[in-house]
């Protein structure tokens, strides 16, 4: 099975075992040369461990009953993304409105702010230039299409 082949059956996988299940969607799935299988998903509400195991459990056992590793050489993990993983659809922007991120756009400058909007096409970011008297607010809106990375900044 091939890289590709192997990302578009885990994808498919996940969608079938994910339909009608509240509202969990895929983000993302990595596998690497050593068949180390990473299954990202997100919820509007929070993915907790629980629904992560279950669904690992249900992968495996289709991963194993259908041989896709005759071998048995694979690792199974499934999270939602962490802190330090890109937003990378639509539905993830919107679930973090309000919150700063940090914007690399494709020639690598950065912006960071608080995200105000996202929709379809891209988002908007508020933010500050300056300090203090000097310090002027900003509104900018950009597209997903002009945008390298957006990572959601925690705040302590």
């Amino acid at each position: 099975m091939t890289q590709n082949t192997a990302i578009q059956s885990i994808e498919a996988l996940v969608q079938k075992l994910i339909e009608g299940v509240e509202d969990i969607f895929l983000v993302s799935v990595r596998i690497k040369p050593i068949n180390n299988i990473k299954v990202f998903l997100d919820s509007d509400i929070g993915v907790n461990i629980d629904k992560c195991a279950r669904l690992n459990r249900a992968m495996y056992k289709v991963i194993e009953e259908e041989a896709w590793y005759p071998e048995g050489n694979f690792s199974l993990e499934v999270s939602s993304p962490g802190v330090d993983e890109p937003l990378r659809l639509p539905r993830q922007y919107k679930k973090n409105v309000g919150r700063n991120v940090e914007v690399t756009f494709l020639d690598d400058t950065k912006v960071e702010g608080k995200m105000m909007e996202a929709n379809e096409e891209g988002i908007v970011v508020e933010y500050t230039e300056g300090k203090n008297k000097k310090a002027v607010v900003h509104t900018k809106e950009i597209a997903y299409s002009n945008m390298k990375q957006t990572i959601v900044q925690v705040s302590f």
